[in-house]
């Protein structure tokens, strides 16, 4: 039956675009989002947005919900990304912990987590987020972050869970993405 188990799809980090990343391995699909899907969505909040900031040379690169060079999207673009595919966002209330997720809701109904964590780079030098995805796929929940070198099977729903109350701990978000009901 292993040799019948489904390639799991997992881009890789480059530069800041971990949001891109987490949402292809989200869907499974290289082509899901592009960097110019994402920009677009951006940009368009960026025109939407009625508490409009003062711009600044500056503003060219750095642009409220991006940085065009590096990618770095912010959350108003995984939204929106999101609900573009028919999904929605639930932010998970940490007081809660994970043992309040029903990770074993059909997935028909759950698509999905995503995280964003905090992280330290070049010798805790550089602070930064990182989004990260979770998937189910045929019964089984993987970490699909793109600093890991290949995606990562979580043994049981208890693995996840400890995973999942660490990111809390440590400051983390929690993101249910669930299929829209129409």
């Amino acid at each position: 039956m292993d040799s019948e188990r489904k390639l799991i799809y997992h881009e890789r980090q480059k530069l800041q675009f971990c949001l891109l990343h987490s949402l292809n391995n989200l869907f499974q699909d290289k082509d899901a989002f592009s960097r110019a899907n994402l920009n677009a969505i951006a940009e368009k909040l960026d025109l939407e947005d009625p508490n409009k900031t003062t711009r600044t040379p500056l503003s060219v690169i750095f642009k409220p919900h991006h940085n065009i060079l590096t990618g770095n999207y912010d959350i108003n673009v995984l939204i929106a990304a999101l609900e573009e595919r028919g999904k929605t966002v639930i932010w998970h209330d940490r007081r809660s912990g994970a043992s309040s997720i029903d990770l074993d809701e059909p997935e028909d109904k759950f698509f999905g987590i995503v995280l964003n964590v905090p992280v330290r780079r070049y010798g805790g030098l550089w602070r930064s987020k990182h989004w990260i995805a979770l998937r189910r796929v045929e019964r089984v929940w993987y970490n699909l972050d793109s600093d890991l070198y290949t995606p990562y099977p979580f043994k049981n729903t208890e693995e996840i869970r400890e995973f999942l109350d660490s990111v809390i701990s440590t400051g983390g978000e929690v993101l249910l993405v669930k299929n829209s009901e129409e």
